[in-house]
């Protein structure tokens, strides 16, 4: 969708500011350009929309070289956030939201029902704040409306600067989130600016590492945690990028152990074989636990079982499951299925997450499937403790 030729940007007083730069951007993906201050990110991302023109080298933009279109009409087509969001103080919410429509020709109806449908994509609901101004909002809710506005006119491509950094870090978190849930739906090609390696990593499918005016590494985010390809990389992404990765890597099948497991409506079975079990209701689906010491009291599972609070779904990062540990003050975390549905899949251990990371970096480095790398034999903590006690 967006491809870069030997790309440089010299100035008149002789600054290079992106030199001879090359990379591809395919449709549907969303590439997080992170570097520091000056080292050519924006200017990179502002020769996209011809808000910046190139001194050498051709973009093109689905196959067609920007150099021939009319900037205005190309700048209708690429959505554009930016940190300080940029709306019309005089104008409402839906109003903020129609401006790209409207200046497309289309009617005002149809264009006010788009920015109603936008906003409430983005979690404002625009019967509530549709008239509201922008001065009435909070930050978190501004940078909301100006990812609606953007994608509006339905653009193919969306460019963002810095579009989370204005506001505190909790806010940021969920903006996150919810950008990253709202990608899922519209499948836009992004190119997104940060200085936060962690919101690079968090956020993009793909990552360039900038150092100065050139791209030291490009690739998806925990092959550059994995296996920084210069020094200079290494040091950018932090000592502590093992941790990081943790944020990239999902909890697969193959990583989980099939703990001890009774039924609801079971009689207790005086004897687990363990020092606790995991209890399924008729269906298969995760209802809680019970210690072995419960076991051996009378009556059925259902009237002794505990509620089960660590749990994730499959497909939720390692960070997330050693948080829940943390959270929970937890030994192991129930795993179920990615649909959400409640069916018990297994538990995933510390010694499992460990091998599962680490299976995760060999696997980039070898260039095969995670399934299929060979680690030494790990001990792991089988029916070792409860949900709720250290191992």
């Amino acid at each position: 969708m967006i491809r870069f030729e030997n790309v440089t940007k010299r100035y008149p007083d002789g600054t290079t500011a992106v030199d001879d730069l090359s990379f591809e951007v395919a449709e549907g993906e969303l590439v997080t350009l992170v570097g520091p201050s000056g080292c050519g990110k924006t200017t990179t991302m502002k020769m996209v929309n011809r808000l910046i023109e190139p001194s050498e080298g051709r973009i093109f933009l689905d196959g067609e070289d920007i150099s021939t279109v009319d900037p205005v009409r190309l700048r209708r087509r690429i959505g554009y956030v930016i940190q300080q969001v940029g709306l019309f103080p005089h104008k409402t919410v839906l109003e903020n939201t129609a401006t790209v429509p409207q200046l497309l020709g289309w009617r005002r109806a149809k264009a006010r029902a788009r920015a109603a449908e936008l906003l409430d994509l983005v979690g404002l609901d625009p019967s509530v704040y549709g008239d509201r101004y922008p001065e009435q909002l909070s930050g978190g809710q501004r940078q909301r409306v100006g990812v609606a506005r953007a994608l509006a006119a339905d653009p193919p491509v969306l460019l963002m600067d810095e579009p989370f950094g204005a506001v505190d870090p909790v806010v940021r978190e969920h903006l996150q989130n919810e950008f990253l849930r709202l990608q899922s739906q519209v499948r836009k090609t992004v190119l997104l600016v940060t200085h936060d390696i962690e919101e690079a990593v968090r956020l993009g499918d793909r990552i360039a590492v900038y150092g100065t005016g050139r791209i030291e590494q490009f690739g998806a985010p925990a092959a550059v945690l994995g296996a920084p390809a210069t020094p200079y990389v290494a040091d950018f992404v932090g000592a502590d990028r093992g941790l990081k990765r943790l944020s990239v890597t999902p909890i697969e099948e193959s990583d989980l152990e099939e703990p001890p497991v009774v039924r609801l409506d079971d009689r207790l079975p005086r004897e687990l074989g363990a020092r606790w079990a995991v209890v399924l209701d008729a269906r298969g689906d995760l209802h809680g636990w019970i210690s072995a010491e419960q076991a051996r009291a009378e009556g059925t599972v259902a009237e002794h079982a505990r509620r089960m609070d660590a749990w994730l779904p499959l497909g939720a990062s390692l960070k997330q499951a050693f948080s829940t540990m943390l959270q929970h003050d937890a030994g192991w975390i129930a795993v179920i299925d990615a649909e959400g549905t409640g069916r018990f899949l297994g538990v995933l251990t510390p010694a499992r997450l460990h091998e599962a990371l680490r299976r995760s970096i060999d696997a980039d480095a070898q260039d095969i499937p995670r399934a299929a790398v060979d680690l030494e034999s790990i001990a792991t903590i089988t029916a070792a403790t409860g949900p709720n006690e250290r191992p």
